[in-house]
């Protein structure tokens, strides 16, 4: 059995926080602002593997109002979420992202950020793959306002 998760997360962008994707600190003006590190790439990998093993969303799992969650490393967040996943029976086949920003540009960064996000789900870098969009000008993205994640993957009964 094969099943289909999709994730996808929107944090608005503000000076003085970090630009975090995928657990990577990308230099830039602005970051995430979020209850957590912020990080929205990681956020929509958790939705996605948790939707597809029928085990809830990020939410549920680490709610945004718990005073133990404020500041939390996603990557971490990213680890426990994935280790519900594979008790629960299931092996992740590929992780697909999209990620749509104004600035910075992705494309020097990309292989950092699918190693780190290899790593913390203990798969193949070739099962992880990253593209980066612009907003073309449009939205609270291409405004520069806003950063957007979208990941895909592909669970199968382990």
């Amino acid at each position: 059995m094969t099943r289909l998760g999709l994730g996808k997360d929107l944090h608005r962008l503000v000076k003085r926080r970090r630009f975090l994707l995928g657990g990577i600190t990308i230099p830039a003006a602005k970051g995430e602002l979020g209850h957590s590190d912020g990080d929205v790439l990681t956020h929509a990998v958790i939705d996605a593997l948790l939707g597809a093993a029928g085990l809830g969303d990020i939410g549920e799992l680490f709610p945004p109002t718990a005073p133990s969650f404020k500041d939390a490393d996603s990557i971490g967040l990213l680890r426990i979420a994935f280790e519900l996943v594979k008790k629960a029976g299931w092996r992740l086949i590929n992780l697909d992202c999209v990620v749509c920003c104004e600035q910075p540009k992705l494309l020097p960064y990309r292989k950092d950020i699918r190693k780190s996000l290899a790593e913390a789900l203990d798969v193949s870098i070739d099962q992880v793959f990253l593209k980066g969009k612009t907003g073309e000008g449009l939205g609270p993205v291409g405004k520069g306002k806003a950063v957007e994640a979208l990941a895909v993957c592909l669970l199968e009964r382990d």
